[in-house]
């Protein structure tokens, strides 16, 4: 199956960014690479471009889809955690711009064997990277009753998490759960049919196995401080998330950066010596127009925010 992603808010995203022909630009979630071939336009033959993905199926699809661009773009197999000590190990003191599009892309959902879609049968799987041990069956065979609650109740935000959790527990002490499809029956046995709106009942369980199988919350928290450190004066950060609990974290780590001092508020002056790193530029989030839901479906809950560093 060919690696194939649509690119959500692509030129919203690119054109926050203002790309200089000489900039450095980091994209940390590189998919298939629709927003790095849209910065490498952008960029002469002095501009760099360092994309980071920890797939492997999408460092190949873009390695080949940038290649034109040749010595401008560096690809790099990680998680983007690691962005800002693998640029400094490279020689790299800073970026002009980064680029994360956070989820899951349209070909880890497609490509069934990879287990994270509902709609079709496979292993249970969900991991970003191969490389890494844990697996969603893993955590659906192996974490308690109580942790399967907390994981779907806190990532996945289903009201019945505590009888999703129960009926697992229950069904594997027959057999382990081995498969998406087997994850599903359980589900759908959990949640009475009244309740199924608003989409597949199964949905907001895949999510919260997927987020608890990738850490995707706990590495999107770690990294945004130092990528908003690493940015030049007047680089932006652009995030795009596509969940409440996503959002939530880049909007409190933004308005951190931007006003940091935490001398109580009856303080006549700020003793804390706690500078702003810089300032966000969109107060409420850009969101995708009517041509790009009509063309895009996966792109109606997506939200962009934008951080720019001071230019002291």
């Amino acid at each position: 199956m060919e690696f194939e992603h649509k690119s959500v808010l692509l030129y919203e995203t690119v054109d926050a960014l203002k790309v200089k022909p000489d900039g450095v630009y980091i994209d940390g979630t590189l998919g298939g690479g629709g927003h790095s071939y849209e910065i490498c336009k952008r960029l002469g033959e002095n501009g760099r471009l360092y994309g980071i993905d920890q797939d492997a199926d999408a460092i190949r699809a873009a390695s080949e889809r940038l290649a034109p661009f040749g010595e401008r773009v560096f690809i790099l197999r990680d998680n983007y955690c690691n962005a800002v000590e693998r640029l400094r190990s490279m020689g790299a003191d800073g970026a002009d711009g980064i680029v994360l599009d956070l989820g899951v892309s349209s070909y880890q959902l497609d490509t069934v064997s990879r287990g994270f879609t509902y709609k079709q049968d496979a292993p249970l799987d969900m991991r970003m990277d191969d490389r890494q041990q844990l697996t969603a069956r893993e955590i659906v065979n192996g974490c308690s009753e109580t942790e399967l609650f907390h994981i779907i109740r806190d990532y996945g935000e289903e009201q019945f998490a505590k009888n999703i959790a129960k009926h697992i527990t229950a069904a594997r002490k027959d057999k382990p759960v081995e498969t998406t499809g087997e994850l599903c029956n359980i589900i759908k046995a959990s949640i009475p049919a009244k309740f199924w709106t608003g989409g597949h009942p199964a949905k907001k369980t895949f999510q919260a196995i997927r987020i608890a199988c990738n850490r995707e919350l706990e590495v999107l928290e770690n990294s945004l401080d130092d990528m908003i450190a690493f940015l030049k004066p007047g680089g932006r950060l652009a995030v795009i998330t596509f969940h409440s609990l996503e959002d939530r974290i880049v909007k409190t780590a933004f308005k951190r950066n931007e006003n940091p001092c935490t001398c109580p508020p009856n303080f006549p002056v700020c003793v804390c010596g706690k500078l702003p790193m810089g300032r966000q530029v969109n107060r409420k989030p850009i969101l995708p127009d009517r041509e790009e839901l009509e063309k895009n479906k996966r792109s109606k809950s997506a939200k962009l925010r934008i951080f720019e560093r001071s230019e002291k």
